[in-house]
């Protein structure tokens, strides 16, 4: 026996030694090799090799599994290529801790297959040891096994961080592991894994109750559709089904007992039909509810199920199919919908009906919040290409590593951890209809080449063929930063800057538009609930039309949404407004005093053209100075140092109205 060997059985018989004597260990490791020599009669020094289960038995343990195995994979695959450790691999078990899936290098699986960390192999607690996966079984909370921390001392080079799944009825189904010869602990892989773990029970819950209503909410209008929303699945009646932990956590319950047969008038203030109706007219964005039983807001969507929207969807690919055999054009209205009387946007809408189906890249320009996919949308929608898909990627949200094979796709065996039936790419996804391209500015420079080659040559080679597919597809790019500084410094190739500019439209910020109060009116009627008619009395309309909006359109739906909620009557007062809108009402209040002439304020002919200049600019914005302060990009100080030295000052409304 090995001096290290040795060392680790004196540590674990110490450790159930001390236990016997009535100290009560704090590790949570400790506890589990107490379990091991007492329960199991497990040796320490005695290299175990794990027992297999047949190969039928696998395959039928995996079918078992259902749907949380596909939404695994897929979790897994993304997990592996975030971490990039050549010495690790990302596990599977179902609950008797029995390998399922196995994603790696193939260097370090070779390797830990030695171990026996292979498919079919039973990594359970009574098995093995202490270690992460059999133990995350036992504890059922995210767990990390270091190195000596193991029972066994042939698995002490092994570093094991693992989190448990739960299925929709709070039964632990599994268990996903990293596993990996690292020497320290990386605290950052046990966030990683719990929220791989996280995303795979959300997507089975998601898969496993299709046929069911389902509900997606959370406090936080931003968090559904995330890993951190809850989700309840509901009958036609609005009864309870199931229910994920995120759900039980925000609701306020313990156990799924406690929710499971509720009726949705228990949970929330609504019924299920008119939830419904209300995500169907706001386009499936989370809308504003509250809890019954107390009082708290929440932000929810509502599914039906695939069996009633799979006929809607067949109806009108139907539909779709007879239009193009008859060469009836599209007609849509969305993109005419997207200006109320503002030049500058009626000339992009002009632009874009006269480009839309000419097979001409697009590019379009403006601020985070501004638009930009609404707007390529409403281009889509009016196009020939309507009825083909849209696909909007986000260049700027998708790690890099995965960026690539989300772009180009993947055939089988391209990589480790590759879904055997490979994948198809974002771009022959658009085949026929339109690629959204937003945040071009942030795609690496290494994968701009291989984009630039696909618009030539219109077909893109998938990672790991050789074989080109043929794509087309009308692109439309976006961005909120400038492209020809970025290609000065060599940020951005130039060659895929011109292909990407075949037309640029740049859409003005909120606060500069000239239909901001038809946008403010259509905002609150688009998130107002169904029969549900509100008004905005002048002093909150005031403060609307004369906020900056740094956050553009995106922000003004979540300050509409926002005041509704906590509007109580049918007029939204200055009190239901978000406090940062109000910092600067008493300055947008501001209007001009006696401002004296400039001959009279002892001003040379220059100092007077400068001091007409700025008062001009301020009666644009209203005697907003932040608004023009933003505009001119400096700061408020120096605006207000400006007016003093040209003799131009200010008095609130109120106080002169008094």
């Amino acid at each position: 026996m090995s001096s290290n060997i040795a060392e680790h059985v004196r540590s674990v018989y110490t450790a159930v030694s001390d236990a016997a004597q009535g100290s009560t260990p704090q590790e949570l490791y400790a506890r589990s090799w107490i379990r091991c020599v007492n329960d199991y009669g497990l040796d320490p020094a005695k290299p175990v090799q794990p027992r297999m289960v047949s190969v039928d038995d696998l395959r039928a343990r995996t079918e078992k599994l259902g749907e949380l195995v596909p939404c695994a994979k897929l979790e897994m695959a993304n997990l592996y290529q975030q971490l990039a450790d050549s010495q690790s691999a990302v596990v599977l078990t179902d609950s008797d801790g029995v390998v399922v899936c196995l994603v790696g290098d193939p260097s370090f699986t070779r390797s830990a297959s030695r171990h026996g960390l292979v498919e079919g192999a039973i990594w359970s607690e009574e098995e093995q040891g202490t270690n992460g996966m059999g133990t995350c079984l036992k504890e059922r909370s995210p767990i990390v096994i270091h190195r000596a921390q193991h029972f066994l001392a042939r698995n002490t080079n092994l570093t094991c961080t693992a989190a448990p799944i739960f299925d929709s009825y709070g039964r632990l189904a599994a268990v996903l592991d990293l596993s990996s010869q690292s020497r320290l602990a990386q605290q950052h892989s046990t966030v990683l894994v719990s929220m791989a773990a996280q995303m795979i029970e959300n997507r089975t819950f998601l898969a496993d109750h299709k046929q069911d209503y389902i509900i997606r909410f959370h406090s936080r209008p931003e968090f559904v559709y995330t890993l951190h929303e809850g989700e309840l699945a509901m009958s036609a009646e609005g009864k309870v089904i199931a229910a994920n932990r995120n759900a039980l956590f925000q609701l306020g319950f313990s156990t799924l007992e406690e929710i499971v047969g509720a009726d949705i008038g228990g949970l929330f203030n609504t019924s299920l039909p008119d939830l419904i109706s209300r995500c169907v007219k706001s386009s499936f964005h989370p809308v504003p509810l509250y809890g019954a039983r107390q009082g708290s807001r929440f932000f929810a969507v509502a599914q039906q199920p695939a069996r009633l929207v799979q006929p809607f969807r067949d109806a009108v690919e139907r539909h779709t199919a007879q239009r193009v055999a008859s060469n009836v054009p599209a007609r849509d209205s969305r993109l005419h919908e997207l200006e109320f009387g503002d030049e500058r946007m009626a000339g992009n809408v002009r632009c874009a009906m006269r480009v839309i189906n000419r097979n001409i890249p697009i590019l379009l320009i403006g601020e985070t919040g501004s638009g930009k996919e609404v707007f390529s949308k409403a281009m889509h929608a009016a196009s020939a290409r309507a009825g083909g898909p849209f696909v909007a990627v986000n260049c700027a949200s998708i790690p890099d590593t995965l960026i690539e094979s989300e772009l180009f796709g993947y055939k089988s065996g391209a990589f480790t951890g590759a879904s055997r039936e490979g994948r198809r790419g974002k771009i022959i996804q658009a085949n026929g209809g339109t690629l959204f391209l937003d945040e071009i500015g942030d795609m690496p420079l290494h994968l701009q080449a291989r984009l630039l080659r696909v618009l030539e040559e219109r077909e893109v080679v998938p990672l790991g063929s050789e074989t080109p597919l043929p794509v087309d597809v009308q692109l439309i790019s976006a961005t909120h930063r400038n492209l020809q500084d970025m290609v000065a410094r060599g940020d951005f190739r130039e060659d895929l800057y011109y292909r990407l500019q075949g037309i640029s439209i740049t859409l003005p910020p909120l606060r500069v538009r000239k239909d901001k109060t038809q946008l403010i009116e259509r905002a609150l009627s688009d998130e107002s609930e169904s029969g549900r008619l509100v008004r905005i009395e002048a002093a909150a309309m005031r403060v609307l039309e004369n906020y900056a909006w740094p956050g553009n359109l995106r922000q003004l739906r979540n300050v509409m949404r926002t005041a509704l909620a906590l509007c109580e009557g049918e007029v939204i007062s200055v009190r239901d407004l978000p406090p940062e809108l109000l910092q600067g009402v008493e300055e947008s209040a501001a209007v001009p005093a006696s401002v004296c002439p400039a001959v009279e304020a002892g001003l040379n002919s220059l100092e007077s053209a400068e001091r007409e200049a700025l008062l001009q600019e301020l009666e644009r914005h209203r005697w907003n100075i932040t608004s023009l302060a933003q505009e001119l990009d400096t700061s408020r100080n120096t605006i207000y140092r400006k007016m003093k030295r040209l003799n131009i000052s200010t008095v609130s409304r109120e106080r002169g109205e008094a």
